[in-house]
């Protein structure tokens, strides 16, 4: 069951609702305007023919209240459930031209977020053999889904990493050459950039080797990136550089088969786009009947 993860922002589930039921052009059902008389009802069961995790029955409900107030969403899972494939997470009630018309919708959210939250939670267990890492999403999400697929991630037990290019200072690769260009060092880089944003940031810095990794720590990073680096690699920079008063986040192709050996490294954090942008839907299907 899901506990304290705030949810997402309901002017924004409604954005992303209003956005998905236009391009649909739910409201204009041709079929079920020909064939469904607008006073015959109908009920549905959301069943997980996949095992996985409930994410997503905000959304479902605000879906079917675009669709017609009288339709009643009765959630049985809630969000962070955990169900074995065969089981109902929610039934519904109303209008059935509605319930149907607002179907594909409810499902392909329902199916995205219920996914991203079930790969989260088995590289959540699998980071938690290997050590005491915190796993971490980034900002490689569907564009316009970002709010309901992060939320997702933290239904599955992972945390946010910043979430707009204002959140926090990340100095990447290509901002790194950009300032080799101009004859900054990576401490005089890090030093340029706390002098232009609040006091309230803290500083990243991503590095491809030791050499790297030393020169930010130096140079006073709060967090210094290891970017697309063995776990060898990552060790023996953890492992030196332990008293260094900096996390080590620890990113760069992280998969469900190589968290584990990543968190017995001792990085801090784990960061993976797969999270998001590599989830695959879970299999649900929403069974409707007339009444």
């Amino acid at each position: 069951m899901l506990d304290a993860v705030y949810p997402p922002d309901p002017s924004s589930v409604m954005r992303i609702v209003a956005q998905a039921l236009e391009e649909d052009r739910a409201f204009f059902d041709v079929t079920t305007r020909a064939l469904v008389p607008p006073d015959q009802q109908g009920e549905g069961t959301f069943l997980f023919k996949s095992g996985g995790v409930v994410c997503g029955m905000e959304v479902v409900e605000t879906v079917f209240g675009y669709m017609s107030p009288e339709i009643e969403l009765d959630v049985l899972a809630p969000d962070g459930s955990v169900l074995e494939a065969g089981q109902i997470a929610a039934e519904v009630h109303g209008p059935l031209a509605a319930i149907l018309s607002g179907e594909r919708i409810a499902l392909n959210l329902l199916q995205r977020m219920s996914g991203i939250a079930t790969l989260t939670r088995r590289m959540v267990l699998a980071a938690a053999e290997g050590g005491a890492a915190q796993v971490v999403d980034t900002r490689k999400t569907t564009p316009g889904l970002r709010d309901i697929e992060r939320y997702a991630v933290r239904v599955g037990g992972a945390k946010n990493h910043r979430n707009t290019l204002e959140d926090g200072v990340l100095i990447k690769d290509n901002h790194i050459a950009a300032g080799l260009k101009r004859g900054l060092t990576i401490p005089e880089l890090i030093a340029e950039a706390r002098r232009g944003v609040s006091h309230t940031l803290r500083v990243e810095i991503e590095v491809t080797d030791a050499a790297g990794a030393l020169l930010a720590i130096t140079g006073g990073a709060d967090i210094v990136l290891l970017d697309n680096m063995s776990p060898a690699e990552m060790r023996q920079i953890v492992d030196s550089c332990d008293d260094a008063g900096v996390l080590f986040e620890a990113s760069g192709g992280i998969t469900e088969a190589s968290i584990r050996a990543v968190a017995a490294t001792g990085v801090h954090l784990i960061s993976s786009g797969s999270l998001t942008h590599s989830a695959p839907a879970l299999d649900i299907s929403l069974e409707i009947e007339a009444v």
